[in-house]
């Protein structure tokens, strides 16, 4: 084989990892792939490589997905390295937002940097999988870190959308609870645990409903069904929150989702329809529950009274 058959051999090999890997390689898998040093150092010059970190690197181009960043974190922490925290919780999508900085858990003590965010534990192997092809702590583990760095409030909506995608996992969050007692975290856990097994129904859609649920622990208002369907002769809706027993009906308004004419007036119908089948329809917008919260409990206290 002569230097150019073998030189597109090896970028083949390239290649074929990195499209298992969301685009990036580290350099250690190179090596073990059979490139020498030098072979690496030219595909760098020629920009085949481009760098992300020390010994990781893009193929090809640096557009890259988040998956791709997490990957080429993972790879930089090293072979038993995992994404975990905050950005695990993204990977999971049981939330939609994180900071720029990538969490990664693994047995080696290191400083953050380079917007990598170290944790160190040495994670047992019933705590650790494979999504997406990145190594990433499982759903429960996830949990019990995140509740390190969150609030009960963000926790719950996580273990809600847990539930929701069903992403359960051999582990349970009580049994860890059970291996790690006193983690920082776990008491967070324990306090999410116990509103789950009085929590309403249904999942939280929008930030917006995240934001109304704890409102309504504060002013110690009963909790309702959360994006309830109901069903009248001549449709079905889908409402925000339901409280059956008073037929009391709170929709939660961005303007995202309520913006434009069109959406104005069918929201508009639909609340006549369902206020014509006897249910009670309030509308709450963001800056409400910021602006006049005593006078949003208040309202919302007689209207769930009423019989």
């Amino acid at each position: 084989m002569d230097v150019l058959e073998q030189t597109r051999a090896f970028d083949a090999r390239i290649a074929e990892l990195a499209g298992r890997q969301h685009g990036v390689v580290a350099r250690r898998q190179l090596l073990a792939l059979g490139l020498g040093r030098e072979a690496v150092e030219v595909r760098i010059r020629s920009g085949r490589l481009h760098r992300l970190h020390s010994g990781v690197y893009a193929v090809g181009h640096k557009v890259l997905p988040p998956e791709a960043r997490w990957m080429a974190a993972v790879l930089f922490c090293g072979p038993a390295a995992a994404l975990s925290h905050r950005s695990a919780t993204m990977l999971w999508r049981l939330r939609g937002h994180s900071s720029r900085a990538i969490d990664v858990t693994s047995g080696s003590k290191s400083r953050s940097r380079n917007g990598i965010r170290r944790h160190y534990a040495v994670l047992p192997s019933d705590e650790v999988t494979v999504e997406r092809g990145i190594a990433v702590t499982t759903v429960p583990r996830t949990l019990l870190d995140f509740a390190a760095v969150a609030s009960v409030d963000e926790v719950e909506h996580a273990l809600r959308e847990s539930e929701y995608l069903r992403l359960y996992d051999r582990l349970s969050l009580p049994d860890l609870l059970d291996r790690y007692p006193r983690r920082h975290g776990a008491r967070v856990v324990r306090e999410c645990l116990a509103r789950r097994a009085e929590a309403p129904s249904g999942r939280v859609k929008s930030r917006l409903e995240e934001k109304f649920l704890p409102f309504l622990r504060r002013h110690e208002l009963p909790l309702p069904q959360l994006n309830a369907w109901i069903s009248l002769e001549q449709a079905s809706y889908e409402v925000d929150c339901l409280w059956p027993t008073t037929k009391t009906i709170v929709e939660l308004d961005g303007y995202a989702g309520h913006g434009t004419r069109g959406a104005f007036r069918e929201d508009r119908a639909r609340d006549r329809r369902l206020r014509v089948a006897g249910y009670g329809v309030t509308r709450i917008a963001w800056a409400q529950l910021d602006d006049e919260p005593d006078e949003i409990a208040a309202d919302l206290r007689v209207l769930l009274s009423a019989v």
